[in-house]
């Protein structure tokens, strides 16, 4: 009973702390949080994000120009509770990777004007 108790406990403590934050300028937490991501599947993420902008920064330097295949690898290698457009938006407003994130966003960008 206790544990059930503790848990109750910590979900309202988190509810409280939610509400001191704007979450809103938080897009990527708050999709997290909605998603139900555990600790592992977040680290997971933000492995694959990093091997992701390494993989862009070392092509970029190689004089590539097309970062489609780079971006349909991301979303092909993406935890499936999460849309890989939501993801992309919510971190960059975050201000991870801009330079990655702001490319993978004119891609999207483009695709969805064709």
């Amino acid at each position: 009973m206790e544990k059930t108790g503790n848990y109750d406990t910590l979900a309202f403590h988190i509810q409280l702390l939610l509400q001191l934050v704007d979450i809103d300028a938080f897009p990527f937490t708050r999709l997290l949080i909605r998603h139900n991501i555990s600790k592992d599947e977040y680290d997971e993420l933000m492995q694959l994000i990093q091997q992701i902008n390494e993989e862009f920064e070392q092509q970029r330097k190689e004089g590539l120009l097309n970062f489609l295949p780079l971006l349909v690898h991301f979303a092909g290698m993406l935890n499936e509770k999460l849309n890989p457009d939501e993801v992309i938006y919510a971190l960059k407003k975050e201000g991870y990777y801009p330079s990655l994130l702001n490319t993978f966003i004119e891609i999207i960008e483009n695709e969805k004007s064709e």
